[in-house]
């Protein structure tokens, strides 16, 4: 067991886009589990966009990290101690132990895991909390329907690409929209997409536009801003938008977001739950059964793809969440924290 544990706090509140000089990593000693607890370490940290939102000390649907505090994030990591008989050493389980190398846990709100079903890196994924996202906000609100046209930005994220695979499996034309020749050609030839289209290309609307001839009947919002403004005049009558998140605008200050009704609409959309309809994956969490028992088999059988972005030590993680805020990764970004 090393000797001393490293951590990532918040150090300072981003004004607009973060950058690594907001966090401060610090070391501390490995500690020791009391009775009922274990000691973790953590393999993988899952870097996520909401991670933007928990910086800001704006209202939000949960708390910020406060300054001085272990910055949050979901992780996987190994019961390397324990005093909890519920735990063992050498278990590996889901939790929410934040950016750093070791924690101590009372077992409260962990979820086990089992290496031979899946890659462990897949509860943080396809597996976990993306998934999750994908699937529910297209069973209860997207709801698309054979023949429909769906269209998902942010399409080769963790997200988006299982999004846009799940509408194909219930029968609907799928239309991603992605940062980059690049991604657009993965998304088509590995994914499955019908179309791709680059937003960052010149002629993006007439693009997109050319793609949806039948208009949009359902739109899975991820990013928000110019996208947004782009997508929404071609919504169907009766189109449904679930809303997941708005990237595009969490560097946003205040002063110029509010300046923009759309970026404002949309922020309200997703942290009041309004109609176009904002949610929040954890109202979910209850039914994770459900979510399994479908997408687990379609991950074994091949249905679904997946793709991870995996940066390497504990000290990546800040200009890991930089570049996912900017678009940077290609698939689910995650650190290695240590070995498995």
């Amino acid at each position: 067991m090393a000797e001393t544990a490293r951590r990532l706090v918040l150090a300072s509140r981003p004004v607009s886009e973060p950058s690594p000089e907001n966090f401060r990593l610090e070391e501390f000693p490995v500690p020791v589990p009391a009775d009922g607890e274990i000691l973790l370490r953590t393999i993988y940290l899952s870097l996520d966009p909401y991670m933007r939102g928990r910086m800001s000390d704006a209202p939000s649907y949960a708390a910020p990290v406060a300054i001085g505090q272990v910055m949050e994030g979901g992780t996987v990591s190994e019961v390397v101690a324990s005093k909890n008989p519920d735990y063992k050493p050498g278990d590996k389980v889901l939790g929410q132990t934040g950016w750093q190398s070791h924690a101590i846990s009372s077992g409260k709100g962990l979820r086990k895991l089992d290496p031979a079903a899946a890659p462990l890196s897949y509860a943080l994924g396809i597996l976990g909390m993306p998934g999750m996202t994908a699937y529910f906000g297209l069973a209860e609100i997207g709801k698309p329907k054979a023949g429909e046209t769906l269209v998902v930005a942010a399409a080769t994220g963790a997200v988006g690409s299982v999004v846009g695979q799940i509408a194909k499996i219930r029968g609907a034309r799928v239309v991603g929209i992605a940062g980059g020749e690049k991604k657009c050609a993965f998304a088509k030839s590995e994914l499955g997409f019908d179309e791709c289209v680059d937003h960052r290309a010149a002629d993006f609307p007439t693009q997109l536009t050319a793609a949806c001839p039948s208009g949009i009947d359902v739109y899975f919002e991820n990013v928000g801003g110019r996208v947004f403004e782009v997508v929404a005049p071609l919504l169907n009558t009766y189109a449904r938008v679930p809303v997941c998140g708005v990237i595009a605008q969490y560097n946003a200050a205040v002063g110029v977001q509010d300046a923009n009704w759309v970026p404002t609409l949309m922020r309200s959309v997703l942290s009041k739950r309004l109609t176009l309809r904002g949610f929040i994956v954890s109202d979910f969490y209850p039914r994770y059964s459900e979510f399994a028992s479908e997408v687990v088999g379609w991950v074994k059988s091949g249905k679904l793809k997946y793709r991870e972005d995996i940066l390497d030590g504990l000290e990546s993680a800040p200009r890991g969440l930089v570049g996912l805020l900017r678009g940077e990764n290609f698939g689910k970004r995650l650190v290695r924290v240590a070995p498995e």
